[in-house]
């Protein structure tokens, strides 16, 4: 039998776990164990990304302090690339980056007609903290 202990004084068999019906599930339980989004594709539904210029980045790795879903790949303290696969293009590497080393592009757009130019007005790309104010 396989339990998972809930309380000092409840424990729940959960042999046969993976087949039960919603109906089945004691109340308050949601599942057995939490998971990590390393373990999930979750970049799948996003309508922007970021295109990274390796010649403008200075390895400063600010963007890699502020990407909210962990998604700059950093390998030996050296960005390698970006995790399409759970970067969900909220533009904040980009806004971070004052090199101009990340820009942010519409998803379809394709790297060689988008790489040259300015993508998105001013308007539409994240705020960002103005320092001399």
């Amino acid at each position: 039998m396989r339990r998972c202990k809930v309380s000092s004084n409840v424990v729940w068999d959960v042999s046969d776990y993976e087949s039960w019906t919603p109906e089945e599930f004691p109340p308050g339980m949601c599942g057995l164990a939490g998971a990590k989004s390393k373990e999930y594709i979750t970049g799948s539904w996003r309508s922007m990304r970021p295109l990274w210029n390796k010649e403008k980045c200075t390895n400063c790795l600010i963007c890699w302090v502020n990407c909210p879903d962990s998604a700059i790949e950093v390998e030996d303290g050296q960005m390698v690339g970006v995790d399409l696969d759970h970067c969900k293009g909220c533009g904040v590497c980009c806004t971070e980056c004052r090199f101009e080393a990340l820009r942010l592009l519409p998803e379809h757009c394709d790297e060689v007609k988008c790489s040259e130019g300015p993508v998105l007005d001013e308007a539409a790309q994240p705020s960002t903290m103005n320092p001399e104010v």
